[in-house]
């Protein structure tokens, strides 16, 4: 029996740094950075990115925090969390891959050249580098939580909305508590 009694949450945010601000302008996409998370605390999210919120050329693989880092140091964020519901397989699938980088942090880079990419529809797979929308989208279609006809070197963070989009759970600025309270307002419902 495959009941999709597990959640993992897919968040979609503009941070206001000068990246975010890059890609919003040559995409017109309204949330240019994508994480991943297994709570719904949003403490511990995945992704790649600044790997030191202070420093812009820092990139790799990152855990990042909605109350601490890049989202508090930009009062400007926002951000649309959507709930993905999962069967068990699918959850620990999806743990493995993301404790997989974890455990090899350090070999990872952020890629720039794979946003250039994108934006010339060219799939750029380098060994190792990885932009934040490719490693969700690798993470997702490698658990077999979604599927796409787009390779993750292509997969954009709107085109992970349109994937995961019957369960948005809050949509606004990123202030931990009023998504905490949209967060059990959903439980709720």
């Amino acid at each position: 029996m495959n009941t999709h009694n597990r959640t993992i949450y897919l968040v979609c945010s503009k941070t206001g740094t000068w990246l975010s601000t890059l890609i919003t302008f040559f995409s017109r996409i309204q949330y240019p950075h994508a994480s991943i998370s297994f709570d719904e605390s949003f403490e511990r999210m995945y992704t790649f990115g600044r790997t030191r919120p202070c420093n812009p050329v820092s990139g790799g693989f990152a855990i990042e925090n909605l109350s601490e880092g890049v989202y508090k140091n930009h009062s400007d964020c926002s951000c649309a969390i959507y709930r993905i519901a999962v069967t068990q397989q699918q959850y620990e699938a999806s743990r493995r891959l993301v404790e997989e980088f974890i455990r090899n942090k350090g070999m990872y880079r952020y890629s720039l050249l794979g946003l250039v990419g994108v934006l010339f529809n060219i799939p750029i797979k380098r060994s190792d580098h990885y932009f934040c929308s490719q490693f969700v989208a690798e993470v997702l279609i490698k658990s077999e939580v979604v599927s796409s006809s787009k390779v993750p070197q292509l997969i954009t963070t709107d085109d992970l909305r349109a994937l995961v989009k019957n369960d948005l759970m809050y949509e606004g600025v990123v202030e931990p508590s009023l998504i905490s309270q949209a967060m059990n307002h959903a439980k709720v419902s």
